[in-house]
């Protein structure tokens, strides 16, 4: 006589091609990485007060998501074939920003969920675009900045960078990274 776990093993086995438990994997995962990281060890003390918070940015639902946006012509918009980033766009970007900012060492960094509601001096924006523009043949990254001041003065400025891309994931990944280091480094030397 079989023992009861063989028999429901030996029952199971013809549903094993029927069930999937999971989404079908794409063939590249994208992320964003630093060119310049903060050193292993490398420490920043100071008032909660005197760092710098920097918030995700919002998004429109297009980068809400995590598929690379391809923009065909003003109002025609598709999603990288075989490409998924491993979170939304907006979060990598902030993690991004933060760890171009901390590598330069000057200034205690707070994301908004360490202690970055104590933060006087505040990054926020909107993530306009991080994806792939068909017309200039390029990756686009584009952010408006919000920069909030201790002193209550708030500040505003635009960054955008292009990076020449053929219109597949092996092409755009390392594009878009670039595009995306070039504003972190502005915006980093724009706040500080």
């Amino acid at each position: 006589m079989l023992n009861r776990g063989l028999l429901a093993a030996m029952l199971a086995l013809p549903l094993a091609g029927c069930l999937s438990l999971g989404g079908e994997v794409p063939d590249q995962l994208l992320t964003l990485t630093p060119q310049s990281p903060a050193p292993a060890g490398a420490s920043a003390t100071g008032q909660a007060k005197s760092a710098i918070a920097i918030f995700e940015p919002g998004t429109d639902q297009r980068l809400n998501v995590t598929r690379v946006p391809v923009q065909i012509d003003a109002s025609n918009l598709a999603y990288l074939q075989d490409a998924t980033w491993v979170e939304k766009p907006a979060r990598l970007f902030r993690d991004l920003i933060a760890e171009t900012v901390r590598a330069k060492g000057n200034r205690l960094v707070l994301n908004e969920g360490d202690l970055g509601h104590a933060a006087e001096t505040r990054l926020s924006g909107q993530l306009l675009d991080m994806g792939y523009d068909v017309a200039t043949g390029s990756a686009v990254v584009r952010f408006d900045a919000v920069l909030q001041m201790p002193d209550g003065t708030v500040k505003s400025r635009r960054f955008e960078s292009r990076v020449p891309a053929a219109a597949e994931a092996v092409s755009v990944g390392p594009a878009l990274n670039q595009a995306a280091n070039q504003v972190a480094g502005e915006v980093a030397a724009w706040i500080g």
